[in-house]
């Protein structure tokens, strides 16, 4: 696994979900992009039961990754996390005396692997209850495992189709106890997938707030 960033793309003005992620795909392929079949990242949330202490809850995020099929991954929010095998899920069925599962906060983006070159781009739809909520894209580049040493050639590459979306450098990177010159895992991976999902979440209670 390369250095990996993963960010959210705005819907563009007057164009639905789907409209926008077969932009971005026809930008790609111009570039000379080449599909490599589709891709999927799904996050389930657990809420602890039984909290004796008075303090708030932590959540805990159980997710998946079709680049690493046979492994579950656990963040709590705030960290820790782990990697573990595909059993876990089972084990999570086993602790709902200490975890429950919070019905319909699952989130996932599903959509269309790219290679060009050395990099492995993947352009996501994030659904939550089966409904479009936005547009996930992550950049790989595949020959380097430090950040500080390809930041700027990565974000070179992702403004020649995102343009304007290019995002900044991923905070998970600088907030490494070596910073930008520590080698990355699949968890920093995931950590950023799971910010962005929780930004879903958050536009999700806002749509459905309304103005008092």
């Amino acid at each position: 696994m390369g250095v990996t960033c993963v960010c959210q793309v705005p819907v563009a003005e007057g164009k639905s979900v789907q409209q926008t992620v077969d932009m971005l795909h026809k930008k790609l392929e111009q570039l000379g992009a080449v599909k490599q079949g589709n891709f999927w990242v799904d996050c389930e949330t657990y809420q602890a039961t039984g909290n004796a202490t008075g303090q708030p809850t932590k959540l805990l995020y159980v997710m998946h990754n079709s680049e690493t099929p046979l492994s579950s991954m656990a963040l709590f929010e705030g960290g820790p996390g782990l990697t573990a095998d595909a059993n876990f899920d089972v084990l999570m069925v086993k602790l709902k005396s200490h975890f429950q599962n919070a019905k319909g906060h699952k989130v996932e983006s599903r959509g269309t692997r790219y290679r060009y070159c050395d990099f492995l781009v993947k352009i996501g739809t994030v659904a939550m209850s089966s409904s479009a909520r936005g547009i996930s894209v992550e950049v790989e580049y595949c020959a380097c495992v430090i950040p500080g040493d390809c930041w700027n050639l990565m974000k070179e590459f992702m403004q020649s189709f995102l343009g304007s979306s290019t995002p900044e450098l991923p905070a998970v990177f600088t907030s490494k106890a070596e910073g930008l010159y520590a080698p990355v895992d699949c968890m920093d991976t995931m950590s950023q997938y799971l910010e962005l999902f929780g930004k879903v979440r958050k536009q999700q209670v806002l749509a459905g707030s309304g103005v008092r």
